[in-house]
């Protein structure tokens, strides 16, 4: 059913496309100017003005395709359409190349902005238009693009909704800017205090002194290894098994599960993980100078260790919170990086760890430090639930008001 007074049709009816293209890059001359040259590379965000490449004004007057100011750009050919669909309107006039399309309103029935919103709706019916090319990029063909229906609402409905859209993109914004500040606040506080550059107070109100002493990391860690179940015992649903694929950097991943049967939680206890325990991938263990290390945080986290994962068992006259974060620090990664360098796929066995040597305080001293960082790690996560919510919540909004399930209210004025 249509929504009183909304008007449907094809996207067709109210756009015009136009391809773009890539100016000869023998010819020097058409590059390095100051006119963005937008590609995949560049469609970053929802609002384009700037790219890694830019032309002259020669390469514009010889046809370069151009884009004017106040259009959508939206990305129909590349590998990146298999993850998301890039789509933003310009923010000032510019070039684009043979990998996108822009779309311009040719009916003062369409708002610009309405129409960057009702994309972004539709962006899972679109990830399920995408085909392949044969060589692993994707693309979104123009006809079936074009022949989308879409439903108009009078034009003050699509400003407003619009409008009340743009509202919740800054509350993501402003909530992505404090997880950023709060990583860097936290990376600030390891450098400083797993360093000893810096020295907490005691329970007396005293800074605590004393030096640190160097430690091999084998003489307070032990790597209890995952056991190798077998494929054929996978269930579509049971007790969660834990890959190497579910370790991240600080988190454990679950867009791909795997489970095992519900017996094999007290078959296999030993096997076991459970809420605060700590895994460590065996196999490729590093990415971008970070170990792919994670603490189980929440009961949906337990599950069956599977090989090629291994759980950390720490010794009494160490802190596990405080080793956990000494092993997430770049200085650890790098030291494994050096001792893995030439193997293929690079393995991490016990020998190579436990023969890393840290300096480290007394137990006490380790158990402050530790309070300070996971705090710091309670509060990036609260940030990162806040910004799930919104993203969720903004997507529901965004299925009501483009169906009319939910009508905004418009001024009198802005429909004058």
């Amino acid at each position: 059913m249509v929504p009183n007074r909304w008007t449907p049709c094809a996207l067709a009816d109210v756009t015009k496309w136009s391809s773009g293209g890539t100016p000869s890059k023998s010819n020097p001359d058409y590059w390095g100017g100051d006119i963005p040259w937008i590609s995949a590379a560049s469609m970053r965000g929802h609002y384009f003005s700037s790219s890694e490449l830019a032309i002259t004004e020669l390469a514009v007057s010889e046809k370069a395709k151009m884009a004017e100011q106040g259009t959508l750009l939206l990305l129909v050919r590349g590998s990146m359409l298999w993850n998301k669909i890039p789509v933003g309107i310009t923010t000032r006039r510019l070039a684009f190349n043979q990998d996108v399309k822009c779309i311009a309103p040719i009916s003062t029935k369409l708002d610009i902005y309405f129409l960057l919103y009702w994309f972004l709706a539709k962006e899972n019916k679109l990830m399920g238009m995408v085909t392949g090319t044969g060589i692993g990029a994707g693309k979104l063909d123009t006809n079936d693009l074009q022949s989308l229906h879409v439903l108009l609402p009078p034009l003050p409905e699509q400003r407003k909704i619009a409008t009340i859209l743009s509202t919740w993109d800054k509350a993501i914004s402003t909530t992505e800017r404090l997880i950023d500040n709060c990583k860097q606040q936290k990376k600030a506080l390891m450098q400083q205090l797993l360093t000893g550059k810096k020295r907490l107070l005691d329970d007396s109100g005293k800074p605590f002194v004393g030096e640190w002493v160097n430690v091999a990391i084998g003489d307070v860690v032990e790597l209890f290894n995952g056991f190798a179940f077998k494929s054929s015992d996978a269930l579509e649903m049971g007790c969660k098994w834990l890959k190497i694929a579910n370790v991240g950097i600080g988190e454990i991943k679950w867009k791909d599960s795997s489970y095992l049967p519900e017996n094999y939680q007290s078959e296999y206890k030993k096997y076991f993980l459970k809420v605060g325990d700590i895994v460590v991938a065996m196999t490729r263990p590093t990415l971008g100078n970070q170990l792919k290390i994670s603490r189980l945080k929440r009961r949906s986290d337990e599950s069956l260790l599977n090989q090629r994962v291994a759980k950390l068992v720490f010794s009494d006259k160490v802190s596990c919170e405080y080793m956990y974060q000494l092993l997430s620090t770049i200085e650890v990664a790098l030291k494994l990086n050096s001792a893995l360098l030439g193997t293929d796929p690079p393995n991490l066995n016990a020998k190579v760890l436990h023969e890393i040597q840290m300096k480290m305080p007394p137990l006490v001293e380790q158990q402050k430090i530790a309070a300070v960082l996971t705090n710091a790690d309670q509060e990036i996560e609260l940030l990162e639930k806040q910004l799930a919510d919104l993203k969720q919540e903004k997507k529901a909004l965004m299925q009501q008001l483009f169906t009319g399930k939910r009508r905004v209210i418009v001024d009198e004025k802005e429909v004058a």
